[in-house]
């Protein structure tokens, strides 16, 4: 029925109620769009105040953490000098839990999610092979050793060379 024959005191109504289903239409063509658009980097933060990290969990993000400013050395796994499998190597170390020695060993042998969780692993490489891994800090930001002369830092994930670059993840804690 045309807005033009309604009565009048209607009209407002119909237009409204046009606006609304147009507003809620385009919502969620955007929700759409930005699901197709974070497929990578899936990740799932405990809520603030909840106990859902395990005491393993905990260890290994106050090791990564405590190990913030080291300098990068490659082969390192010692507080004296990290490369970045050798700061996961001595993350989950200090949580009692051993790892393989290299990104792309981690990569292949540790158990894989499909969202990582603070103290998860995250993996990245050329497709083929992965030559870099992060652990998961949460809030969307990782500590990695990123390379020589640099110092082990923490990250935001959301930038497209991380997204470009991304693997997978893995959960080897509890």
């Amino acid at each position: 029925m045309p807005t033009s024959s309604l009565p009048a005191a209607a009209r407002p109504i119909r237009c409204a109620t046009e606006r609304l289903l147009q507003l809620v239409a385009c919502l969620l063509a955007l929700a759409l769009l930005a699901g197709c658009a974070s497929r990578d980097l899936a990740t799932h933060d405990p809520r603030p105040g909840s106990d859902t990290l395990s005491i393993e969990r905990a260890l290994i993000l106050a090791t990564a953490q405590e190990a913030l400013g080291t300098p990068y050395r490659l082969g390192g796994n010692t507080p004296q000098g990290l490369d970045c499998s050798g700061l996961v190597e001595l993350a989950y170390r200090s949580a009692g839990i051993r790892v393989p020695r290299t990104a792309d060993e981690q990569f292949r042998r540790l158990p894989a999610v499909e969202r990582a969780q603070p103290g998860d692993l995250l993996f990245f490489g050329d497709r083929r092979k992965a030559t870099h891994v992060g652990i998961y800090r949460g809030d969307g930001q990782m500590i990695h050793a990123p390379g020589s002369g640099r110092k082990v830092t923490s990250v935001p994930l959301d930038v497209a060379y991380w997204e470009e670059r991304f693997l997978g993840a893995a959960a080897p804690a509890p």
